[in-house]
C-alpha cells in the first residue's frame, strides 16, 4: 500500500476516532506527499515518499530543538505528539550495533583509509541505510571509525 493511500486510510480513522492531533498532522503529511507528487509531475516511487518523511521528520525536529532553547513548553508538547505520529509512517530504525557493522562493511567496501575518505564513507552509508538511522549517529559512528 503507497504512503498516500496509508494517510487516506488513517486520516479517516482519526476523524472517525475525533482524534484532532493526529488528523491534523496526517493532513499535513498528505499535502506534502500531494505537493511533492505535483511538482514531480508523477506518482512517487518508495524512496521518494521516505524522502518526503524525512524532511517532515527533520523539521519537526528542528523546531522541537529550538521550542527548547526558548523555553516554549506549550510549542513543545504539541511538537513531540506531531513527532510521534510521523514518526509511525518512518521505516524502523536501526540499532548502533547494525549501524557499525554497515558503516564497518562500507569502509572496506569503499577502501576507506583515514579521515580524507569520511566523504566517500558517508556518501556510501547514507545509501545502505535509507532512512533507517539518524544521520547525527552515522556521522558520529564514522567519524570514530576512521579516527
Amino acid at each position: 500500500m503507497s504512503l498516500l493511500a496509508t494517510l487516506q486510510k488513517d486520516m479517516i480513522k482519526a476523524m472517525k476516532d475525533h482524534d484532532k492531533d493526529t488528523l491534523e498532522v496526517v493532513r499535513m503529511l498528505k499535502a506534502a506527499v500531494k505537493n511533492e507528487q505535483i511538482e514531480k509531475g508523477h506518482d512517487l516511487s518508495a524512496d521518494e515518499e521516505l524522502a518526503v518523511l524525512k524532511r517532515e521528520d527533520k523539521q519537526r525536529k528542528d523546531s522541537l530543538a529550538d521550542f527548547k532553547k526558548a523555553g516554549r513548553d506549550d510549542l513543545i508538547e504539541k511538537t513531540e505528539k506531531e513527532l510521534k505520529v510521523v514518526e509511525k509512517y518512518m521505516p524502523a530504525q536501526m540499532s548502533a550495533d547494525e549501524v557499525k557493522a554497515v558503516i564497518a562493511q562500507t569502509i572496506k567496501d569503499v577502501d576507506a583509509q583515514s579521515m580524507k575518505d569520511f566523504g566517500k564513507v558517508m556518501g556510501a552509508a547514507m545509501k545502505k541505510l535509507n532512512g533507517r538511522a539518524d544521520g547525527k549517529i552515522v556521522n558520529q559512528t564514522v567519524k570514530a571509525m576512521l579516527q
